[in-house]
């Protein structure tokens, strides 16, 4: 009885000392697949305690909280939290193959996943065949010694070779306000995108809101809180299993509202710009680069943007010195932009290039006064250059609209907030923006060959996919 009652008394003390003991790791937030080019991928995931998110804990009682310089610790635990997914340490691997049945799949090796990272890895697998569908099998466990207690499966396609032509769709998503959300399983867009079975999607920015939604991510564990919470509705999570995505970063979710690297914000701290931007990078399958350019096939290239790392100060005086983008990012921009001979290049950035914004109050981006001269520098360009066939698309502002820049002709998509509770604010209207609407869901972009001519079709489309204005174009190239 002795013996018996000191190995109970044992096993209780491990159990406190290793929460993890006895469980089975488990993968609440399924997978993420990021970057994807005609040969490698990134697959992010992520071991968690529980099998499902806490579906039941505290929230806040209002959806925002006081700008509060002092910083007071709260009382409530972030497991305790509705949305907690707390991680665990585990192993997790990947299985993939062109087979759907997974026959002669090739495997990552088991990696151990720790608290230092948030128990999240992300693989880089290489040696992929361009134009080609892979299916994968996540699997998770809690040790070398242990059997495989959760798995994940889902797909994704690469891109085909500069040579090739192929028919592209992809997704164009900002403004996740988790406050805002008109589901409880997740956004209403996500099922809407997933039947029209795009290639990828783009999350422009503000897919997090740490300042601005209670709880503020004052801390390192609160910020991860925002992404747990987020990507661990159902409906993200089943999306993500078939689409992979190319993640751009904005201010809400690497740190405040319209900051830059060396703006302070008493009212955030401890957590610092550094470490949210940190965390970002922690949490999405993007990469080491924050600005990149991605060629699917013959019709279509994109570039992403980096608008926070290299920003000035939005309070500085306006002038050639004055950037968002910064002089390398700038100039890679123009050099790859031209370079290109796909039948369509579209530029997708976390802010407005052409807008217009909101007359008063904002001071963010190149369709602000603020950022005048850069700016016109870029509009100006793309007109001098002659570009056929090159548009950009923006996340940011919380309401849809098509704009045609009075000067230079350049044509800008916003794709609008995720629902139409985060829509608002009170937009101008000038007679060069044919369309506006102040509403939430989606934008799509598809690139196609009907009758050899290359063709793109850029859609804006309500929370539940339904189609509520469409643009079309004709590759110029192919034309003149």
């Amino acid at each position: 009885m002795l013996r018996i009652c000191t190995s109970l008394l044992i096993i209780g003390v491990l159990s406190l000392a290793c929460p993890n003991l006895g469980a089975a790791a488990e993968m609440a937030m399924g997978f993420r697949v990021g970057e994807a080019t005609h040969d490698s991928a990134i697959i992010w995931t992520r071991v968690t305690r529980d099998a499902e998110r806490n579906w039941d804990g505290y929230r806040e009682p209002k959806k925002t909280e006081a700008k509060e310089n002092k910083y007071t610790p709260s009382e409530i635990k972030v497991e305790d939290r509705e949305g907690a997914t707390p991680g665990a340490v585990g192993q997790v691997r990947v299985l993939y193959s062109t087979d759907e049945s997974l026959a002669e799949a090739k495997s990552t090796d088991w990696v151990t996943v720790a608290e230092k990272n948030d128990f999240i890895h992300q693989f880089r697998i290489s040696g992929l065949k361009p134009a080609t569908r892979y299916h994968l099998k996540v699997e998770a466990r809690d040790s070398a010694e242990a059997k495989v207690s959760a798995t994940a499966t889902g797909s994704f396609g690469t891109p085909a070779a500069v040579d090739q032509w192929q028919d592209v769709s992809f997704g164009v998503v900002t403004g996740q306000s988790y406050w805002d959300l008109d589901d409880r399983e997740g956004y209403h867009i996500y099922p809407a995108m997933q039947k029209l079975k795009l290639d990828f999607l783009v999350p422009t920015g503000d897919t997090v809101y740490l300042d601005s939604e209670a709880p503020r991510a004052r801390t390192v564990e609160l910020a991860r809180h925002h992404w747990q919470r987020m990507y661990s509705l159902p409906r993200h999570v089943e999306f993500h299993r078939h689409a992979p995505g190319y993640w751009e970063v904005d201010d809400h979710d690497s740190w405040a509202n319209d900051c830059w690297p060396t703006m302070k914000a008493a009212w955030m701290n401890p957590l610092t710009f550094e470490q949210g931007f940190n965390i970002y990078l922690e949490q999405v399958p993007m990469g080491d680069k924050t600005y990149r350019t991605i060629r699917w096939g013959q019709g279509l290239q994109i570039w992403m943007v980096e608008g926070r790392l290299y920003r000035s100060p939005n309070t500085a005086a306006d002038g050639p010195d004055k950037t968002i983008w910064g002089a390398e990012q700038l100039a890679w921009l123009q050099r790859t932009i031209e370079q290109s001979d796909a039948d369509f290049r579209v530029l997708i950035s976390p802010t407005p290039i052409v807008g217009p914004d909101r007359d008063t109050g904002k001071n963010d981006n190149h369709a602000n006064e603020t950022f005048t001269h850069e700016g016109d520098l870029f509009r100006s360009w793309t007109k001098s250059s002659k570009l056929k066939n090159f548009y950009t698309c923006c996340g940011d502002r919380h309401w849809q609209y098509m704009s045609v820049h009075p000067e230079s002709g350049l044509r800008e998509f916003s794709c609008g907030p995720a629902s139409d509770k985060h829509a608002g604010g009170n937009p101008e209207q000038p007679e060069w923006q044919p369309f506006l609407r102040v509403k939430g869901g989606f934008l799509t972009v598809s690139v196609t060959k009907p009758n050899d001519s290359p063709t793109i079709a850029f859609r804006h489309h309500d929370v539940h996919g339904q189609v509520v204005h469409e643009f079309n174009a004709v590759s110029a190239t192919r034309t003149e």
